[in-house]
């Protein structure tokens, strides 16, 4: 009878400590599809952080997990590009250009993780509680160039740990030097 209570408990404890990290800290998450080569490769596993984006500002180049817009129940890793605010241009030269209130006459991306550009011209402004999110390989991405914005209370958090495989073990996997843009 002791050792039923002894598992009980052990259950209790380990669901008062599991599910509060899983549901409100951070969250499993299995890449599906090469969107986001090089990256990440399909079938990686990823935790995702979903704290710090309900502490702090979303940041410019952070590898995001979101519910895709057009299927509640799927979820997407893409690249964040756009904030509130700014207005992205895609050019048919791979380049990506931003303009905001900071940088009225812009400034390129340095996307130096790429290495699949595709020729896309687009031009968009992002309105406020919206981002614009692309895959870091552009030939095959599906992202908000073709379904559009994203809004900001869609996202699950940032990619925090790669755990999968054991060879590319990573703290900030797809970590860029966007944040400074």
């Amino acid at each position: 009878m002791t050792d039923a209570k002894e598992l009980f408990r052990f259950l209790l404890v380990a669901a008062i400590i599991v599910v509060p990290i899983r549901y409100f800290i951070m969250q499993p998450f299995v890449v599906s599809g090469s969107s986001m080569d090089p990256t990440f490769h399909n079938n990686e596993y990823l935790i995702v952080d979903k704290l710090s984006y309900n502490l702090n500002k979303i940041h410019r180049g952070d590898a995001v997990v979101f519910h895709f817009p057009l299927e509640k129940r799927k979820y997407l890793v893409k690249r964040l590009i756009g904030l509130p605010g700014d207005t992205v241009t895609l050019r048919s030269d791979g380049t990506v250009t931003i303009k905001n209130r900071l940088h009225p006459n812009g400034f390129t991306v340095a996307e130096d993780y790429l290495e699949n550009h595709d020729g896309y011209n687009l031009t968009i402004t992002v309105p406020e509680k919206k981002v614009f999110v692309l895959g870091d390989n552009r030939p095959v991405s599906y992202d908000s160039r073709a379904w559009g914005l994203l809004d900001e209370d869609r996202m699950v958090g940032r990619v925090y740990l790669r755990l999968w495989p054991l060879t590319r073990i990573d703290y900030l996997p797809g970590k860029t030097n966007l944040l400074n843009q």
